[in-house]
């Protein structure tokens, strides 16, 4: 079934997020708003130039009265990161965007699944589930299919492996204090621990994980690119893009998405991100996985210092 989709947004990672959406068969409109419409406008030609070698697809800049009748709509308006700047330091300026934004499209697409990208994205994701009257099934944020895809880049190079075959996962806020919770991460069945343990022996790896170090790669990458290249946008497209295709897909997925949490692992009221089943009905609940009492402190503590961002804004 072929589907709807408006990104609100045209920067750099709006901008992509419609390219790579342009290329699936499973979307025949995107609709592309933002406010800068020179800019929107010359994106949408530049896509469409490069759509005759697909079926037909319709892809517009629009305004908020053309979102109507979307599947999908993902937000990503908002100043981007600089360098040296954290994402919670875009916290208010970000949701301000948000609080303009979100009356505007509710009115004209209440029925669609809403993917929020903007950062900070956990907090951007509670704002936008406080202020927009919508159920709780129909939101979520990007949370940390980013940071989990750059765990599994991570391994993948350490075991030389395919990605596909690592089930390892990042939990918590998409940020600083964001961890990987080794207990449950296992490669195609069988535990990493023991499947580390396995290649020592066979001297298949000279040395073991670097737990630390591999944590810190994923909480630093992106800093480090956006020192490099000014931003960070085909990962994270690459990232939503699979998402879109879980919410059009015929059935359920499993992914670490950010959203409301109501008492999991004992926390409530804030949005973050553990394994979570979700599919073309939106999301359909977290996936209650046995954590370590460490990892579980680690979570809670996660969720500790959104809160603390949080009680600091004008929501």
């Amino acid at each position: 079934m072929n589907r709807k989709v408006t990104i609100i947004g045209a920067g750099k990672v709006g901008a992509t997020i419609a390219y790579t959406l342009s290329l699936e068969s499973t979307i025949s409109e995107i609709v592309l708003i933002d406010i800068d419409k020179n800019k929107v406008e010359g994106e949408v030609m530049d896509i469409v130039q490069g759509t005759s070698f697909r079926e037909p697809i319709a892809i517009t800049a629009g305004d908020y009265a053309d979102a109507a009748g979307s599947d999908i709509v993902i937000i990503t308006s908002g100043i981007g990161r600089k360098p040296g700047q954290t994402r919670i330091d875009l916290a208010q300026t970000n949701v301000n965007i948000l609080k303009e934004i979100t009356p505007q499209i509710v009115a004209v697409a209440p029925n669609a699944l809403y993917l929020i990208v903007s950062n900070p994205v956990d907090i951007m994701t509670y704002v936008f589930t406080k202020i927009s009257g919508l159920p709780e099934h129909q939101i979520m944020g990007s949370g940390t299919i980013l940071d989990t895809a750059r765990l599994r880049v991570s391994l993948s190079n350490h075991f030389k492996l395919a990605q596909k075959n690592i089930h390892a996962y990042v939990f918590g806020e998409h940020g600083d204090t964001a961890f990987i919770p080794w207990s449950c991460a296992d490669v195609s069945g069988c535990s990493l621990n023991d499947y580390e343990e396995l290649l020592l022996e066979k001297g298949m790896i000279d040395q073991p994980i670097d737990r630390e170090g591999t944590l810190d790669y994923v909480r630093k990458s992106g800093a480090e690119i956006i020192a490099r290249k000014g931003a960070t946008f085909y990962a994270v497209s690459s990232s939503v893009n699979r998402l879109v295709t879980t919410l059009t897909g015929p059935t359920n997925s499993m992914a670490t998405v950010s959203s409301m949490m109501h008492g999991e692992y004992g926390i409530e009221d804030v949005c973050l991100s553990t394994i979570t089943t979700l599919g073309p009905k939106g999301l359909q609940g977290k996936v209650p996985v046995k954590l370590t009492d460490e990892e579980v402190a680690k979570l809670r503590a996660s969720a500790d210092a959104l809160k603390a961002v949080i009680k600091k804004l004008d929501i």
